[in-house]
């Protein structure tokens, strides 16, 4: 059959729809040798989207909404407050000052910092696999470095645990650069970089001290097994020159120099924080949970099954890597591996291994968010074991099984009551849509203790979702946290200050948690005022009430 003239000369079927496939074929092919030309980038852009992507729907909790009232207050009483509390947090909170500057507070605001701090460090972790072992390596690294269930959980955390794991591995990145420079001329700016970088690193979070320390323990393991490699004479016919080492003792020399120049500068820094070791009390001695908190809660989402394959994976490509660099001639992909596994296993083990050891003898430091510095390196291990699948296809496969696997845990970090199960954005909404029933009310609030944290109001939800409480007087506060320089408010005498404030207002909230309740007292006062219950919530830990004047 013919198509009906139009007047117009005729195109066959087949020639028109050649172009456009082309053009879409060209199209793909360009993306993807984009994409494999600098994975740094790819694989960093895919990591802010996938922290991003819905970060605004779990709710706010408790150390949230300290980042959150720290960073609203004005530079002198952030000032005055990291005297007393959290100085160990005091560049983080100025830096999400001067974010919320610029874009003001929302849920997704406050976290798009850790997602955009994630897709840098999956981008480093990328250039770090590459340096140390190729790009398939860094590649594999990377996505793999996505995959954790703790880096979700850092990036969609309000927090600086994401950015304490970039500057981890970009620490990790610029020291590996001086090691290599000071091998072949024009070390020395890379070794002062190295220093200022500990500089910042610490003064942002004094754990990463440890990486520093780490860093250490990778050079002198490098150093005997490449002198031990040397003796062996096991690498004159593998593309190494023996007279040239990665590590000699003109290293370790420049590292201690760089190394004790940053801790002079901090010193200070780390006396004011030592200072202030109470806020860390929480954290219990060693237990039998703590076993279960360092194999699954620290990297792998508290999923056993998931970190028996991550830790299986790790321990495989580690020993592997050891054994074939000891063979009799081994190759340079084996030498390359070996020297993978030696940086990453110290920032693996060193970290958690010396936070371990001070929580058993009595200080009391080790908690599993306190390990993410390590994940970069925990990622490098496992690339390790997976790119040692050949061929190509089937590493595809391997690390598309590990992408399926990882699947649950970043749904579940991605929940509404994924953060320690708080519901308090369910929380103010329900006092939003009641409030907005009923838009010319005259409205007081009284904030109970929060539950686990006796000594905070429930003014911390306020916090976290001001909207919902605008426009509401606060009929118990007695001190001003800001005023004092701590974290929260707390109430005065509700006897007092309840009916003193009272004028006529005609509805009046209680918030609070479920653990030591102070509803009883409120209701007391306020029934002697003329009020009466109107309706009572309670979602998780969270209970409200309304009362009405008679």
């Amino acid at each position: 059959m013919s198509s009906p003239r139009t007047g117009s000369i005729g195109v066959p079927h087949t020639v028109r729809q050649l172009p456009v496939r082309a053009g879409v074929r060209g199209a793909v092919r360009t993306a993807v040798s984009a994409a494999v030309r600098t994975p740094e980038l790819t694989v960093g852009a895919l990591g802010v989207i996938v922290a991003a992507a819905f970060s605004w729907v779990p709710s706010l909790w408790y150390d949230e909404a300290a980042t959150v009232t720290s960073a609203q207050r004005s530079w002198g009483q952030l000032w005055t407050e990291l005297h007393t509390v959290d100085a160990v947090h005091g560049l983080y909170y100025a830096l999400v000052h001067a974010w919320f500057w610029l874009v003001g507070y929302t849920p997704f605001t406050l976290r798009l910092p850790s997602a955009l701090a994630v897709g840098v460090a999956a981008g480093l972790v990328v250039a770090l696999g590459r340096r140390i072992g190729g790009r398939r390596l860094g590649i594999t690294a990377g996505i793999v470095f996505l995959l954790l269930p703790r880096v979700q959980w850092a990036g969609t955390e309000g927090r600086p645990y994401a950015t304490i794991t970039t500057l981890s591995v970009c620490l990790t990145l610029v020291g590996l650069t001086a090691v290599r420079r000071t091998r072949s001329g024009g070390a020395v700016r890379w070794w002062v970089a190295y220093g200022l970088l500990a500089v910042v690193a610490v003064g942002f979070n004094v754990y990463l001290a440890l990486a520093v320390v780490a860093h250490a323990v990778a050079l002198v393991w490098t150093l005997v097994a490449e002198r031990h490699a040397l003796r062996s004479a096991t690498v004159f016919r593998s593309g190494r020159l023996p007279g040239q080492p990665l590590v000699t003792r003109r290293v370790l020399v420049r590292w201690a120099i760089a190394a004790g120049t940053a801790a002079v500068v901090l010193a200070p820094f780390v006396l004011v924080v030592a200072s202030q070791a109470k806020q860390v009390g929480w954290i219990k001695d060693i237990s039998r949970d703590t076993f279960g908190q360092v194999y699954a809660t620290a990297w792998f989402g508290a999923s056993d099954p998931y970190a028996t394959l991550m830790w299986t994976l790790m321990v495989v490509g580690t020993v592997v890597a050891l054994v074939q660099v000891h063979g009799r001639v081994p190759s340079a992909r084996a030498l390359f591996r070996a020297q993978a596994v030696r940086l990453a296993l110290p920032l693996v083990v060193v970290p958690t291994g010396v936070l371990l050891v001070a929580t058993a003898l009595g200080e009391r430091l080790y908690s599993p968010k306190y390990a993410t510095l390590s994940l970069p390196f925990v990622a490098l291990l496992v690339a390790v074991a997976v790119t040692a699948v050949r061929p190509r296809a089937l590493l595809a496969a391997a690390v598309a099984v590990l992408v399926v696997l990882s699947v649950p845990t970043a749904v579940t970090v991605k929940g509404p009551e994924a953060k320690q199960a708080s519901t308090w954005a369910h929380a103010a909404s329900i006092i939003s849509a009641e409030r907005a029933a009923r838009p010319g009310a005259n409205e007081g609030v009284v904030f109970g203790s929060v539950y686990r944290h006796p000594t905070t109001t429930a003014e911390i939800i306020k916090v976290s979702y001001p909207e919902a409480f605008s426009g509401l007087t606060d009929l118990a506060v007695g001190t001003d946290g800001a005023d004092q320089g701590v974290l929260w408010n707390t109430n005065g005498d509700l006897a007092t200050t309840i009916p003193a404030r009272l004028g006529d207002i005609d509805t009046v909230w209680y918030v609070g948690g479920t653990s030591r309740t102070i509803r009883p007292e409120v209701k007391a006062v306020l029934e002697d005022e003329g009020f009466t219950v109107a309706h009572n919530w309670k979602t998780g830990k969270v209970i409200m009430t309304e009362f009405v004047r008679s």
